[in-house]
């Protein structure tokens, strides 16, 4: 059924001991991700007096990333300017140094060199700047440029929106940071599984962008993952086209599923819901992220939800109230009868969803128990009776 790739891939060290990169920029300063040894004994008193200047929390960066004050030569001033330039206010560079100190290690030429690549797939400058202020780490400690520019030219080639693009390589910079091969590796097999589960060739970018949007790190999962997952579930008698929706309903993560665990939450659900295994099949369509939830979570949100008073049968017709936490359930409950509503009796489609959808339905509840009904045929009374 599906298709096999040439090669699996490997995942990618998450915190890498950044080291130079011969064929990257030039004059590369690579920021450490753990504490180096202090060679010097005092603070550089340059290095502190810039960044009071710039408003700067010394106490924030001594306690999180001290060993910062002590390095030399450091770039703080040339840092917040290019900062400015791209249109940072004082307070934003202020929060970026704060949260990622190493920064002022990098040579501003490199900075900029960075600077450009971004900008390549932003929109516009206030959205870069944006993007840096939230993921300064990735700006500012991403090695390997060769790769990062081949890389991006790989997905606009795909013709993936800058958006994407961008939100890849702010979230997920080790997609970028390793040979583009792997990620080609890992686009084929996104491709092939598409249309080996009946995927239409002319939506496969949409759906492609809105996979990689909702989750930037599955470039990062093995290929056979992906195969013995869905591997998994279609020997437990899902159709193509139903493989392909949860694929799409679980953003990509159904790589992430050991099919042993899968298998554990399926064979709990189908015993506590008393279904079969079409019905089993129907509640996993309808709330594929019951597949995430080990056995242990699963039992004591059941038994929860017995012990309130609920049957099987309206779990069994509402099946995403097991995704939310007996501490959830339990409050919205007790909030829904302060209205009057006895869940006992009625739906759990009130109960479920995000918390402003919670609020939209026990809100509606609430008007209706405070706001008596006009009786068009009552005769009305006069201001003097």
């Amino acid at each position: 059924m599906f298709r096999a790739t040439t090669a699996s891939l490997c995942a990618y060290c998450h915190r890498l001991r950044l080291l130079p990169t011969p064929g990257a920029y030039p004059n590369s300063t690579l920021i450490p991700n753990s504490t180096p040894a202090i060679t010097n004994l005092t603070e550089n008193q340059h290095t502190v007096e810039s960044l009071y200047d710039l408003s700067v929390d010394i106490r924030k960066v001594r306690k999180f990333k001290g060993w910062v004050l002590f390095e030399s030569p450091t770039y703080v001033r040339e840092t917040a300017s290019l900062l400015r330039d791209m249109g940072a206010d004082t307070a934003c560079v202020a929060r970026v140094l704060e949260t990622h100190p190493e920064a002022i290690l990098c040579q501003p030429a490199d900075v900029v060199a960075q600077r450009d690549l971004w900008a390549s797939v932003c929109p516009n400058q206030r959205e870069l700047v944006g993007i840096i202020e939230k993921f300064p780490a990735s700006f500012f400690s991403v090695t390997h440029y060769a790769n990062q520019r081949a890389n991006i030219r790989y997905l606009q080639s795909l013709r993936l929106s800058k958006r994407i693009i961008g939100k890849l390589i702010a979230s997920a910079p080790q997609t970028f940071s390793r040979p583009v091969e792997r990620n080609q590796e890992v686009i084929h097999t996104l491709r092939e599984t598409y249309l080996d589960l009946g995927g239409d060739e002319g939506n496969l970018r949409v759906w492609l962008q809105k996979l990689l949007s909702q989750n930037p790190f599955i470039m990062l999962r093995p290929a056979d993952a992906w195969r013995d997952s869905l591997g998994f579930l279609y020997d437990r008698g899902f159709t193509t086209e139903q493989l392909l929706h949860l694929v799409s309903s679980l953003r990509a993560c159904i790589s992430e599923l050991d099919p042993a665990a899968m298998q554990q939450a399926m064979d709990y659900l189908q015993g506590a819901l008393e279904s079969t295994n079409d019905e089993l099949r129907d509640i996993l369509l309808r709330c594929p992220a019951l597949l995430y939830y080990s056995v242990p979570v699963l039992a004591g949100r059941f038994s929860a939800l017995l012990d309130a008073g609920l049957s099987t049968e309206q779990v069994r017709e509402t099946p995403n109230v097991l995704e939310l936490t007996t501490q959830i359930v339990m409050y919205r409950i007790g909030k829904l009868a302060s209205y009057g509503y006895d869940v006992r009796f009625g739906s759990l489609n009130v109960i479920v969803g995000t918390k402003k959808d919670f609020e939209a339905s026990h809100g509606r509840l609430k008007l209706r128990t405070e706001r008596p009904l006009f009786n068009p045929v009552a005769p009305l009374k006069s201001s003097e009776e």
